[in-house]
């Protein structure tokens, strides 16, 4: 049951809910994978001032990870609602939707994007989203910090009836499975057939968030074990069904599960079922510097040989 909070704002009672369901020492593996589970979500109205109504709750709150991951949440917006322009001044955010189209705000400018696609919000800058269909929305929301604060202010703007840009004056990512191409070197252990592509690199964000990634295993396909020191990962299942070890443990995976991936823990993932399995990966460094790091090694290995 999500605790009473009434003197916080509704999505910063539920990052404070996230924190709290996390709060207990590591748990088994099968426990840390969030599940997408509409029975558990929230029904709130006038999210940061936006139009009508939405359900949602957390995949991962603020110990999922060491790093600064502060939450992934998971819901449905309803038609004709959404969330109100608001800034992030400390942290920062991406809404992802899975399906359908929404409006997209960022500072002011307006598009309509169809899924699966997300607008990446960058500190100091403001964002929206507007379901304006006769349909519910499926809706991500992941928010990665300087820290592991979450800040917000809202401007009372539900973006509605608004002028759009017919190409966006920001930067989208899509989830295309068009886009994808073969891994092979950009991929570390990835078996033969597995699809790639990086949607976000290191440069979008200004936090330690360092990339999103869109990853496509086919019938029998697998990560091979990897294990990053200075960087953490989330792997959301987009679609299709599998298995991952991550250390010593195993748990099954499947669509609408998130699973938290470490600093220094090794990771493997299969596909099982009868499906490709879909996964969106995110990257977040252990700090800037990391990230740096990162960056640099990342660079080296795409620039030309001689």
């Amino acid at each position: 049951m999500i605790p009473k909070m009434p003197h916080l704002a509704p999505v910063a009672a539920l990052v404070a809910f996230s924190t709290l369901s996390n709060a207990h020492a590591a748990p088994p593996l099968a426990q840390r994978i969030g599940h997408t589970d509409p029975a558990a979500t929230r029904a709130l109205t006038s999210v940061h001032g936006g139009a009508g109504s939405m359900n949602f709750g957390p995949l991962l709150g603020l110990d999922a990870l060491s790093t600064n991951l502060i939450f992934v949440h998971r819901g449905t917006i309803a038609p004709h609602s959404g969330i109100g322009q608001h800034y992030h001044n400390d942290c920062e955010e991406m809404f992802v939707i899975l399906d359908g189209e929404a409006e997209f705000t960022i500072d002011g400018r307006t598009s309509r994007i169809a899924g699966p696609a997300g607008a990446p919000d960058i500190k100091g800058h403001a964002h929206a989203i507007y379901n304006p269909t006769d349909k519910p929305l499926q809706w991500m929301n992941i928010n990665v910090g300087m820290t592991k604060s979450y800040d917000n202010f809202d401007l009372g703007d539900p973006r509605t009836k608004v002028t759009l840009d017919p190409i966006p004056q920001f930067m989208t990512m899509r989830l295309d499975k068009a886009l994808l191409k073969p891994a092979g070197t950009f991929l570390t252990g990835a078996s033969e057939g597995v699809l790639y592509r990086r949607a976000l690199g290191p440069t979008v964000f200004q936090t330690p968030w360092s990339y999103v990634d869109h990853v496509l295993l086919p019938a029998g396909a697998a990560l091979d074990s990897r294990t990053q020191p200075d960087m953490s990962e989330v792997y959301y299942v987009m679609s299709g069904a599998g298995e991952v070890t991550v250390g010593s443990e195993k748990a099954a995976i499947k669509e609408g599960d998130a699973i938290p991936v470490d600093l220094g823990e090794a990771r493997a993932i299969r596909q099982t079922g009868d499906k490709p399995l879909e996964l969106m990966v995110l990257g977040i460094a252990r700090d800037l510097a990391a990230k740096a790091r990162y960056r640099a090694e990342a660079d080296a290995r795409m620039r030309p040989r001689r």
